[in-house]
Formats: C-alpha cells, structure tokens, sequence
C-alpha cells in the first residue's frame, strides 16, 4: 500500500519510514525539516518539503498521490513551547492537523494512524499506571492538543467512515533523537556525556518516566496498519525509571565520570508518568521487547557513530 507520512523527516516517523519500506510498502514523505533531517529520509520515499500548516499545499500533495494510509507525525512537540505560546502550539498541532485530515478524506484515504501522548494526557499518575480509559488531565496545552485531535479523528471516521488508530506514546528514546531543541532526556544525556560536558537535572532527579524503545513504537506502527482500527492504544512498557536512576545507567555505559548538576525543578514538570499497556497486546497483538539498558546501550552508541 502506499503511506504518507507527515513528519517523516523526524526522529520516530523516519524509523517507521524505514520500516514501511522494509515491509513492502510505497512511502511518501511530507515534512518542513524544521526539526526533522534530510539525511534521515530513505532514498526509496518520495519527499515533499511542505509545512502541515499550509492548507492548499498540503491538499495539492494528497491528491496527487492519494494515499491509502497517512502516519501522522508532524507536530509541535515541545511542551515548554506550547505553555509559552499555546496559540501557536494550536496553529501547528490543530490547524495543521485538521488540514492533514481534510486533505485525506478528500483524497480518499483509508486510515489515519496518529501519534498521540500518554506522556502528557494522562497529567500527573497516581500508584496505578493509567489505561485508556482513565480520564484526560493533560497539564500543557501540547497534552490538550493531542487529546483534542483524538475527538477530531473520532468525527472523521463517524461522519466519513475514515479508519484512525490513536497511539499514545510513553517518552520515546532511540537512535536519530535530536539531543538539541525539544530533544529528550536520554538525547540530551547521551550527547553530553560523550563531549564530557557538564550535565544538568531539574529537581531531585526522583521525577518518573516510562522510556520506550522508539524500535517497539515502529513495531506499533506496522501492526497499526491493519488491527486497532478506531481505538486509542497506549504505547509504552509500564514500567517506571527515575532520570537519577538513568543518569546512573547512561554514565556507566558511556563511561562518564562527572556528576550530575542539579538545578530548580522546571514549573509544571510532572512527577510520575506511566502507561498500561495491556490494551495494546490485545488489540495489536503488541508488546514492548527491548530492556531499557540494551536500549541505552544502542542509543549512545549511535550517538558515539556520529562522532
């Protein structure tokens, strides 16, 4: 089938890209490369350079390529940004969104499959890590985006039968993660440890996350092609690691020696974000397979290969 990819320049729409292709399928790749990387799309895709958010363009590209499913990625993903300019956080992962989504059903797309965001909609976790059913208490105007555009996605497929698959991603590490930006953690602490710079943790490093492989979030994205249609599935491992904790793990795989400096805790940082994901084994006979230290282990040594 042939995939459009909204995004697909960037750190998790690249590595699906890439297996997309490896699986047999047609890839065409739209993205504005303000965060995403030339050097990341596969050869075999076809590339448009074009920002979701501008309507016309975007319509133009569906029609002529009519897509059977759209992966979309594209986004504003920096949650500080979106507190500090919610509108513009709204132009980007709403507007651009719903043109995404109008130009697909006027291009007869069958399925969309969207990134959503257990990291941010659930709010702060209680002792139990939430399922889908929990209630949505996202504390950033990135969180409510996410969330808003899951009800948009349920309106398309009730009005015009268009097929969506909502993935609400834990925090998602790898290879090809921009260690600068909206960048994560374990980005950011690969690339400083190898240059031995100074590393920095906002508040007592005890805040809690559930880091995923972005390899199991590309395995989501394959089964997502043909089961979880019109469901939210969260995409995670369930299980909780403190950034002291991943500090202690990276600096031995890395072999840094410095000690973290601690600096203020940044405003409205959560400290606890988990996922169950038991839905996720049902629906898309699905489940997290790489330990976080081999992980780690690959992640740093990607990021020693661009050295």
């Amino acid at each position: 089938m042939k995939i459009l990819i909204t995004g697909g320049a960037g750190f998790i729409g690249s590595n699906i890209a890439d297996a997309y292709l490896k699986a047999g399928h047609k890839i065409v790749i739209a993205d504005n490369l303000s965060s995403g990387k030339k050097e990341n799309i596969p050869a075999k895709a076809k590339f448009y350079k074009v920002d979701i958010t501008d309507a016309a363009k975007i319509k133009t590209i569906f029609l002529s390529e009519k897509p059977d499913v759209v992966s979309h990625h594209a986004a504003q993903i920096d949650v500080r940004t979106s507190v500090a300019d919610p509108a513009y956080d709204a132009r980007i992962n709403i507007i651009g969104s719903l043109n995404v989504l109008e130009a697909a059903r006027n291009a007869g797309v069958k399925k969309v499959i969207f990134s959503s965001s257990g990291g941010t909609i659930y709010g702060e976790c209680a002792k139990k890590a939430p399922d889908e059913k929990a209630a949505a208490r996202p504390l950033s105007p990135y969180g409510i985006t996410k969330h808003a555009l899951e009800f948009y996605l349920n309106f398309y497929s009730e009005l015009y039968g268009m097929k969506f698959t909502a993935l609400r991603y834990a925090n998602v590490y790898g290879p090809r993660q921009d260690p600068h930006g909206e960048a994560g953690v374990v980005a950011i602490f690969s690339q400083r440890m190898l240059d031995n710079e100074n590393l920095f943790i906002f508040g007592d490093g005890r805040q809690t996350r559930d880091y995923v492989y972005v390899g199991d979030v590309v395995s989501a994205n394959l089964k997502a092609l043909g089961a979880g249609h019109n469901q939210i599935i969260n995409i995670g491992t369930g299980r909780l690691t403190s950034v002291n904790a991943l500090f202690k793990q990276m600096a031995s795989l890395a072999g840094y020696d410095k000690k973290p400096v601690y600096k203020p805790a940044r405003p409205g940082e959560l400290m606890k974000s988990f996922l169950d994901c038991r839905k996720a084994k049902k629906i898309l006979r699905w489940q997290p397979s790489m330990p976080i230290e081999k992980g780690l282990k690959e992640t740093i040594e990607y990021f020693a290969g661009k050295k």
